[in-house]
């Protein structure tokens, strides 16, 4: 065999590899994943590499650094695969702005945390809100709002727990204490006591299907095998609650929940008593925005919230969804288009999913909820 046809076989192969996809885009997400060595250089890169791009038959690739340099590379100066890439560098110094954020009682501004860290205020805002979310700002605000719900369940009065969690005055924290806790603090301290909610259980082509409703819209679509678990699960979110068994007028309710389910193309046009971070709140809006019939990874929906970093949060807001249907999470799928986890079980979601492929596919007219 000649050089050149050993050559034109190495190239081959190297494009073949999935890996070599990778190394062309200089893709950030691949790296840690796998390293490249060029054996006409010597070196090895991450492949985010912008060093000048190899020959497809000079490369050859390595699941560990180490494999690398036991075969006789070094480490390529320009991307210092041997160090913590910027990307570990910088989830480092968000986790340590976290630490500092839930620590304090006063939190940090801007500027302080990014001292703290060894960032420009800049930069170290942009890089906080790609990979938790969220602003700083936001982030300690959220962190207050899980203090006041911890202070609320054991200081002595809420105006007690509303100082304790790092609110600096009763008014700064009524502005947001509805979105918050879904109910006055007086009523969340006392575990939902004096909320009326409504409540019935139907069966629907996906099994058990429990609807319930408070006074701000409806706040609760379950789904299961086990009607009574339904219940237990509602009673367990709001366990000092009043729950009032439906009658025929919201009966008419649960039948347009059912038939939504049905008949995803219907739309589900009703008020929603959405109860969650303002992370959550951003992620739920964002799966609003799916039309029937359409999926979106998880990374895509990170990206269209504004914090591509944040894809295992924004699976975690996924997971906090109670409003099944209303709140599609079940078109959020993996990037490769797989099913991933489902609250109400896998085989829920992939029925869901494949009726609307149907109805879409036969012509039925797309509707994107409110």
């Amino acid at each position: 065999m000649n050089a050149a046809t050993k050559n034109a076989e190495l190239a081959a192969a190297t494009e073949r590899d999935p890996r070599w996809a990778a190394v062309l885009a200089r893709d950030p997400q691949a790296d840690g994943t796998f390293y490249y060595a060029v054996r006409t250089t010597g070196v090895y890169c991450r492949p985010s590499c912008a060093a000048r791009r190899a020959r497809p038959e000079n490369v050859c690739f390595y699941a560990r650094r180490e494999d690398a340099e036991r075969a006789g590379f070094r480490p390529c100066r320009r991307c210092q695969p041997d160090q913590p890439s910027r990307a570990e560098q910088h989830a480092a110094k968000v986790t340590a702005a976290c630490r500092l954020l839930d620590a304090a009682d006063d939190a940090p501004n801007l500027a302080q945390l990014a001292q703290r860290v060894g960032l420009s205020a800049y930069h170290f805002h942009r890089v906080f809100k790609q990979i938790t979310g969220l602003t700083p700002k936001q982030y300690a605000a959220a962190q207050r709002e899980r203090r006041v719900r911890e202070q609320l369940a054991t200081s002595g009065t809420v105006t007690d727990a509303i100082y304790d969690a790092g609110y600096h005055a009763n008014s700064r924290f009524y502005e947001t204490a509805d979105a918050v806790l879904g109910m006055t603090p007086s009523a969340y301290r006392a575990g939902g006591a004096n909320a009326r909610i409504r409540f019935a259980i139907a069966q629907c082509s996906l099994g058990a299907i429990l609807v319930a409703q408070s006074e701000r819209g409806v706040c609760a679509i379950l789904m299961g095998d086990d009607p009574d678990a339904l219940a237990r699960d509602l009673q367990d979110r709001f366990p000092r609650a009043e729950l009032i068994g439906g009658d025929a007028g919201f009966e008419q309710l649960v039948a347009r929940v059912v038939g939504f389910v049905e008949a995803p193309a219907l739309g589900l046009d009703l008020p929603l008593d959405l109860r969650g971070t303002a992370f959550q709140r951003r992620v739920w809006q964002a799966l609003r925005e799916i039309p029937p019939g359409s999926t979106a990874s998880y990374t895509e929906i990170a990206q269209r919230i504004g914090a591509p970093k944040a894809v295992r949060a924004v699976a975690g807001a996924c997971a906090a969804n109670a409003l099944a249907v209303a709140i599609p999470c079940h078109r959020v799928v993996r990037t490769d288009g797989s099913l991933s986890g489902y609250r109400w079980g896998v085989e829920r979601k992939r029925a869901l999913l494949e009726r609307e492929a149907q109805q879409r596919s036969s012509g039925g007219e797309e509707h994107t909820e409110p």
